[in-house]
Protein backbone atom coordinates (compact mmCIF):
# COMPACT_ATOMS: atom_id res chain seq x y z
CA UNK A 1 0.00 0.00 0.00
CA UNK A 2 3.20 2.34 0.72
CA UNK A 3 3.35 2.34 -3.43
CA UNK A 4 -0.41 4.11 -3.93
CA UNK A 5 -0.71 7.63 -5.41
CA UNK A 6 -3.18 9.81 -4.50
CA UNK A 7 -3.38 12.92 -6.76
CA UNK A 8 0.26 12.99 -7.31
CA UNK A 9 0.97 12.17 -3.02
CA UNK A 10 1.90 8.63 -1.85
CA UNK A 11 0.26 7.58 1.00
CA UNK A 12 3.58 7.67 2.90
CA UNK A 13 3.45 11.65 2.39
CA UNK A 14 -0.44 11.58 3.83
CA UNK A 15 0.70 9.23 7.04
CA UNK A 16 3.74 11.55 7.72
CA UNK A 17 1.76 14.40 8.74
CA UNK A 18 2.22 16.61 6.28
CA UNK A 19 -1.49 16.59 5.38
CA UNK A 20 -2.73 17.00 9.13
CA UNK A 21 -6.50 17.39 9.69
CA UNK A 22 -6.82 16.58 13.55
CA UNK A 23 -4.60 16.67 16.74
CA UNK A 24 -2.36 14.22 16.62
CA UNK A 25 -2.21 11.43 19.05
CA UNK A 26 0.93 12.63 20.83
CA UNK A 27 -0.21 16.23 20.93
CA UNK A 28 -3.25 15.59 22.59
CA UNK A 29 -1.73 13.46 25.23
CA UNK A 30 0.30 16.76 26.15
CA UNK A 31 -2.30 18.72 26.33
CA UNK A 32 -4.04 16.24 28.35
CA UNK A 33 -1.36 16.21 30.66
CA UNK A 34 -0.46 19.74 30.79
CA UNK A 35 -4.67 20.34 32.00
CA UNK A 36 -5.45 17.79 33.93
CA UNK A 37 -6.96 17.93 37.47
CA UNK A 38 -5.24 14.53 38.71
CA UNK A 39 -3.60 11.83 37.46
CA UNK A 40 -6.44 10.30 35.88
CA UNK A 41 -8.40 13.10 34.02
CA UNK A 42 -8.86 12.83 30.71
CA UNK A 43 -12.34 14.25 30.42
CA UNK A 44 -12.49 16.85 32.39
CA UNK A 45 -13.72 20.37 31.46
CA UNK A 46 -10.50 21.93 32.13
CA UNK A 47 -8.93 18.97 29.61
CA UNK A 48 -11.73 19.39 27.32
CA UNK A 49 -11.46 22.86 26.52
CA UNK A 50 -7.67 22.80 26.21
CA UNK A 51 -8.31 20.17 23.61
CA UNK A 52 -11.30 22.18 21.81
CA UNK A 53 -9.04 25.21 21.89
CA UNK A 54 -6.16 23.64 20.16
CA UNK A 55 -8.62 22.42 17.33
CA UNK A 56 -9.91 25.73 17.16
CA UNK A 57 -6.54 26.89 16.40
CA UNK A 58 -5.30 24.11 14.06
CA UNK A 59 -8.84 24.69 11.91
CA UNK A 60 -8.53 28.15 11.85
CA UNK A 61 -4.64 28.22 10.16
CA UNK A 62 -6.48 25.88 7.78
CA UNK A 63 -9.04 28.28 7.24
CA UNK A 64 -6.65 31.06 6.33
CA UNK A 65 -5.16 29.00 3.60
CA UNK A 66 -8.40 27.01 2.16
CA UNK A 67 -11.01 29.97 2.73
CA UNK A 68 -13.40 28.36 0.52
CA UNK A 69 -13.91 24.98 3.07
CA UNK A 70 -17.54 25.84 3.98
CA UNK A 71 -17.54 22.30 6.23
CA UNK A 72 -14.72 22.57 7.80
CA UNK A 73 -16.02 26.15 8.51
CA UNK A 74 -18.54 24.91 10.27
CA UNK A 75 -16.95 22.57 12.12
CA UNK A 76 -14.83 25.36 13.49
CA UNK A 77 -18.12 27.07 14.58
CA UNK A 78 -19.63 23.89 16.47
CA UNK A 79 -16.05 23.44 18.02
CA UNK A 80 -16.49 27.45 19.22
CA UNK A 81 -19.75 26.77 20.62
CA UNK A 82 -19.21 23.84 22.39
CA UNK A 83 -16.23 25.57 23.90
CA UNK A 84 -18.64 28.20 24.79
CA UNK A 85 -20.77 26.02 26.89
CA UNK A 86 -18.64 24.37 28.68
CA UNK A 87 -16.34 27.59 29.42
CA UNK A 88 -19.87 28.93 30.93
CA UNK A 89 -20.68 25.86 33.06
CA UNK A 90 -17.04 25.97 34.44
CA UNK A 91 -17.34 29.38 35.36
CA UNK A 92 -20.77 28.55 36.92
CA UNK A 93 -19.27 25.10 38.82
CA UNK A 94 -15.60 26.36 39.47
CA UNK A 95 -15.31 30.09 39.45
CA UNK A 96 -11.24 29.78 40.41
CA UNK A 97 -10.85 27.14 37.65
CA UNK A 98 -12.14 29.08 35.47
CA UNK A 99 -10.04 32.01 35.48
CA UNK A 100 -6.90 30.35 35.61
CA UNK A 101 -7.68 28.26 32.66
CA UNK A 102 -8.59 31.43 30.71
CA UNK A 103 -4.95 32.72 31.58
CA UNK A 104 -3.28 29.87 30.69
CA UNK A 105 -5.12 29.45 27.40
CA UNK A 106 -5.05 33.35 26.98
CA UNK A 107 -8.76 33.14 26.12
CA UNK A 108 -10.69 36.86 26.07
CA UNK A 109 -13.40 36.72 28.16
CA UNK A 110 -16.73 36.87 27.40
CA UNK A 111 -18.53 40.85 28.05
CA UNK A 112 -21.61 40.54 30.41
CA UNK A 113 -24.07 42.38 28.61
CA UNK A 114 -26.18 44.07 31.32
CA UNK A 115 -29.44 43.56 31.13
CA UNK A 116 -32.06 46.53 31.59
CA UNK A 117 -34.44 46.47 34.60
CA UNK A 118 -37.52 47.85 35.21
CA UNK A 119 -36.08 51.02 36.42
CA UNK A 120 -33.73 51.40 33.54
CA UNK A 121 -36.63 50.85 31.39
CA UNK A 122 -38.94 53.50 33.07
CA UNK A 123 -36.68 55.94 32.92
CA UNK A 124 -36.03 55.55 29.31
CA UNK A 125 -39.87 55.66 28.68
CA UNK A 126 -39.76 59.16 30.44
CA UNK A 127 -36.79 60.73 28.21
CA UNK A 128 -38.70 59.46 25.31
CA UNK A 129 -41.81 61.63 26.28
CA UNK A 130 -40.07 64.74 25.91
CA UNK A 131 -39.46 63.60 22.21
CA UNK A 132 -42.83 63.06 21.57
CA UNK A 133 -44.13 66.49 22.06
CA UNK A 134 -44.56 68.28 19.20
CA UNK A 135 -42.55 71.75 18.50
CA UNK A 136 -45.18 74.06 19.11
CA UNK A 137 -46.39 72.48 22.54
CA UNK A 138 -42.67 72.97 23.11
CA UNK A 139 -43.38 76.49 21.99
CA UNK A 140 -46.35 76.77 24.47
CA UNK A 141 -44.33 75.81 27.37
CA UNK A 142 -41.65 78.05 26.75
CA UNK A 143 -44.34 81.06 27.30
Amino acid sequence: MAGLTIVGLSTDLLSAGNMQCMLSKKKKQNIIKKYQTHSDDTGSSEVQIAILTSEIEELSGHLKIHHKDHSSRRGLLRKVGERRRLLRYLKKENAKSYEELIQKLKLKQAKLLKRPTAVDLEDNNNENDDDNISPKDKDKDNE
